[in-house]
Formats: C-alpha cells, structure tokens, sequence
C-alpha cells in the first residue's frame, strides 16, 4: 500500500474517534475508493505504548474504509478489555492499522506440524473450534518476543480454551498476513 494511502487510512480512523466524541460521522467522500472489501484491525495505544483497545474484522466482509471507521470506534469505544476512551486520552492515543489478507487453512497431518509452517513476524493466527475462537495478530508474536509454540499456547488462550488447543485437531488454525502501519511511523 501506498505512503499516502497509509496516511489517509490512519487520518480516517482518527477522524472516526473525533467525531463520535461529537456524536457525528466521520467525512467519507475521500475515502471511498477503499471500496474493496478487506479484513482489518485498529489497534490503540496510550501514550506509554502499552495497548488501549484492538477490534477489527478478520474476513473482508466491508470495503476497507468502512471497517476502519468501525473498528476504530469499536476499538476505542467497545473493546470489551478497556473502558471507553476519554476525550482527554484521545491526543496522546497512537493508531495502528493491520490491512489482512484472505485467511488461509493451515493444513495438517500431525499438530507438530504447525512449528513447521507458521512464521513468527509474518504469520497472524486464527483458531476457530468447537468451544471457542481467537485470533493474534502477526505484530503481537514480534512485540512479545514469542516462538512459535509460544504464540499458539497464547492463541489457544486467547480462544478462551486450555494452551494446548492448538493441538487439538478438532480446532482449526488458518494463517494470514499484515500490512501494519501507525502514525508512530509517520
């Protein structure tokens, strides 16, 4: 993606969380050519860097600028984790955006496999089971220092199941990357 297109997006899900404090919406029309539709996840963080809300969607289920917006309200707002964001938090609050591609099945004949197929850095993770899902994005394994075995005891958790879930075959566990970009960059 394009350094200006990066620019735009981050100014959007800004603009998100300004005017919701307004009780208005957010100005669409320079964003509408992000019409393809594209998973995404809008992480905040506090001035100290520590994490203050993340909500996105997985699967390209809205055009990019919609998903912003939605998940950058909802990340400030809704993340169940953190209450909602103050007004007076909101200029030391840094955004980060994850554009994701298309999840792909990890496929597997034994649950070692995995160590074999999963990239830390580059690979985010879903798991999705029976009793629960979850999803890491790839920054989170980089940022945590985690190894691969790791990041998916962390994912099996994050599932809300025990750590060794990613070894269940029952549950499934798809792969997928991120361009992840914040205005701490800019």
């Amino acid at each position: 993606m394009k350094v200006e297109d990066k620019k735009t997006l981050l100014a959007l899900a800004r603009d998100s969380i300004y005017t919701y404090f307004q009780g208005k919406k957010p100005e669409l029309s320079s964003v509408k050519r992000f019409s393809e539709k594209q998973g995404v996840f809008v992480t905040l963080h506090d001035k100290h860097g520590r994490l203050r809300g993340c909500i996105g969607f997985p699967i390209a289920s809205h055009p990019l600028y919609v998903g912003v917006v939605e998940a950058a309200r909802s990340a400030a707002f809704h993340d169940p984790r953190f209450p909602p964001l103050r007004e007076d938090e909101f200029g030391e609050t840094v955004i980060e955006i994850s554009v994701l591609t298309i999840p792909k099945l990890i496929e597997i004949s034994h649950y070692s496999d995995y160590l074999k197929k999963i990239i830390i850095g580059v690979d985010g993770l879903i798991l999705e089971g029976p009793f629960g899902s979850g999803l890491l994005l790839p920054q989170v394994a980089t940022e945590n220092d985690f190894n691969i075995q790791r990041f998916l005891n962390c994912l099996s958790q994050k599932a809300g199941l025990g750590f060794n879930a990613w070894k269940d075959k029952e549950n499934r566990i798809y792969s997928f990357q991120a361009d992840v970009f914040s205005e701490k960059e800019e």
